[in-house]
């Protein structure tokens, strides 16, 4: 194996690091929790078709559209001259699983020592990958960034819902900046606010529930597929964006979904497989503390009621369980099938399933389930949406407005 060049600990104060935008919103909270630690993160925003071709120059053409489009823009960004290749550091996430979200970092790597040699490329997981590296997380900075994806779930489930039916339009997004940038200044100053939870959950419902709205009944699409196109708006060609302007409101699965799921796949495994590890009880106690903490703010969603509440992740669980078994963990797994499932049984029939190229555990298990659980939803109104580099946006899009054409009837 070549040696690649390594993040130190000297580098915190001298470097910045590139973050892959996926969840503007999550991801700047939790750069600010970084931030609050000594480190230098920017997230990247540059999406133009630059970020494709840099990917396809620097991806062999069978890896998956998400792991293109990652480094693509990483690559477009060193490229632009605007970092100095002697200070600047790649962050990227890796879930411990089978799939792409662990193994691109290598292809990454690869690709930055032809022409950066001497840029590292860090990795942040919570399964013992990169063990060498001098990017840190501990306890208390874990619980900030639980924290941090619950604001953001809030924040992103209040937005979409209010941008919909804004009667003044912009209310919406000036809401979203005013608590984005107090939450931000919360973790940034490593104030301890974040812990009372119960409070900014209610001030956040509130502001969002005193915009005007229509009352006018719109078309609700629920968007679910594999994690990165399903939330980046690089990958989906800003799917959010599109539907509002088709005048629907769009229905997004939490962040929080996603990580109790890898959580719940290690243990789970450990008991259909009669393998406990410190590893597998780890991930039940880590797992217990996150629903505790889902069910927090599910509570108080059902009791504020300006909102739709979050899915449970337990009743989840016991969806899927009618359709796939919960040893299915490959890629997104069950979670697709179960949260298809959850949003056509709380109103929410027209579903977009977003498939890129390359991720087989998607296209396999969406694909396969789409019919079953259409069987058990005679109205669920499910499309799967093709992402890859010679896939355009009209043909996309085109195939969105036969959905809403088939809803509207």
């Amino acid at each position: 194996m070549p040696e690649y060049a390594k993040f130190t600990e000297d580098m915190i104060k001298t470097h910045t690091i590139l973050v892959p935008d996926m969840l503007p919103i999550h991801f700047k909270m939790l750069i600010s929790i970084f931030e609050a630690k000594g480190y230098k993160l920017e997230l990247l925003r540059n999406d133009s078709r630059a970020v494709v071709d840099e990917g396809l120059k620097n991806v062999h053409n069978d890896a998956c559209y998400p792991a293109l489009l990652v480094i693509g823009q990483f690559m477009d960004a060193l490229k632009s001259g605007k970092y100095d290749p002697d200070r600047t550091a790649l962050l990227i996430t890796q879930t411990g699983g089978g799939c792409r979200a662990s193994n691109y970092i290598h292809l990454l790597r690869k690709a930055v020592a032809k022409n950066y040699p001497q840029i590292p490329v860090v990795s942040l997981n919570f399964s013992g990958l990169e063990k060498d590296s001098a990017f840190k997380i501990t306890a208390p900075m874990f619980l900030q960034m639980l924290y941090a994806v619950l604001y953001g779930d809030l924040l992103m489930t209040c937005y979409n819902k209010c941008r919909a039916y804004e009667i003044n339009k912009g209310d919406s997004k000036k809401m979203l900046d005013k608590w984005h940038r107090r939450l931000c200044n919360i973790f940034l100053k490593g104030s301890r606010m974040f812990l009372k939870t119960k409070k900014v959950y209610r001030d956040i419902l509130n502001d969002f529930a005193s915009i005007p709205l229509s009352s006018e009944k719109k078309i609700r699409v629920g968007i679910v597929g594999e994690i990165y196109v399903k939330y980046s708006p690089l990958a989906n060609n800003h799917l959010e964006d599109f539907l509002i302007s088709e005048g629907c409101e769009p229905v997004v699965p939490s962040l929080l979904e996603f990580v109790m799921y890898c959580a719940a796949g290690t243990f789970n495994d450990a008991k259909i497989y009669d393998h406990v590890t410190k590893e597998s009880i780890f991930n039940k106690i880590g797992y217990e503390l996150i629903y505790s903490k889902q069910k927090e703010l599910i509570k108080v969603m059902k009791e504020q009621g300006s909102f739709e509440p979050l899915h449970d992740f337990e009743h989840l669980r016991k969806l899927a369980d009618k359709y796939i078994n919960q040893g299915v963990v490959m890629g997104e797994g069950w979670l697709i099938p179960a949260e298809m499932a959850a949003l056509a049984k709380s109103g929410v029939e027209n579903i977009i399933c977003t498939q890129p190229f390359g991720c087989l555990p998607n296209h396999i298990v969406a694909k396969g389930m789409s019919r079953a659980i259409k069987q058990d939803n005679p109205n669920a109104n499910i499309v799967a949406i093709d992402y890859d580099p010679g896939a355009t946006r009209v043909n996309q899009e085109n195939r969105i407005k036969l959905m809403l054409a088939n809803a509207r009837l």
